[in-house]
């Protein structure tokens, strides 16, 4: 779906970082109601960004993805609650074996009100979810930088062919699927 021909009452977007951005891409190209998931990087202090440069952990970007959904079908908070439930908000720049703040847990802003509903959601939701202090960081947003074409859709496209897949993702996105049940896009037939 082309999303640049939909109303701006009918789409929002919000960038979210959760870890290697393969895994928060997979989750949000199954929820209804978002149009598109984008890999990308965002957050840095460097004017360029790509693979390669934000691997060092020197560029100040993060693995992030933009989630272009429809606010009328799904709402942001339940967008963050999704975020939440599926990457570890209270680990310093790093989800699992993946270390570095690239991998930081971090959501970019895009207006005061995204902001006051992602620090609503850190009190009312993810500090509820987890006993640790979360160390999600609140970041305006400023510039987001495509990630890679070979990034783009890379779990739908490899799926447990490659063995992160197999043992990072599958296991998340099944818990996902499981635990947001309602949220999953209808298949069509």
């Amino acid at each position: 779906m082309k999303t640049d021909k939909i109303s701006t009452e009918e789409k929002e977007v919000i960038t979210l970082a959760g870890g290697c951005f393969w895994c928060v891409e997979a989750i949000y190209q199954e929820v209804e109601g978002v149009y598109s998931v984008k890999s990308g990087y965002a957050g840095g202090t460097e004017a360029e960004a790509n693979y390669r440069a934000v691997c060092t952990g020197t560029t100040g970007h993060a693995e992030v993805v933009q989630v272009t959904f429809n606010p009328k079908v799904i709402v942001l908070e339940d967008i963050l609650r999704i975020f939440w439930s599926t990457h570890d908000p209270t680990t310093l720049n790093r989800q699992g074996a993946d270390a570095g703040p690239q991998y930081r847990s971090a959501i970019f802003y895009t207006s005061e009100a995204q902001k006051a509903i992602a620090e609503k959601s850190i009190q009312e939701v993810a500090s509820t979810l987890w006993d640790n202090p979360v160390v999600t960081t609140l970041e305006p947003f400023t510039v987001f930088y495509p990630a890679e074409d070979y990034h783009q859709d890379y779990y739908s496209l490899v799926g447990d062919r490659n063995s992160y897949c197999t043992f990072v993702i599958t296991p998340k996105v099944t818990k996902f699927r499981k635990e947001f049940a309602d949220r999953l896009k209808k298949k069509q037939h």
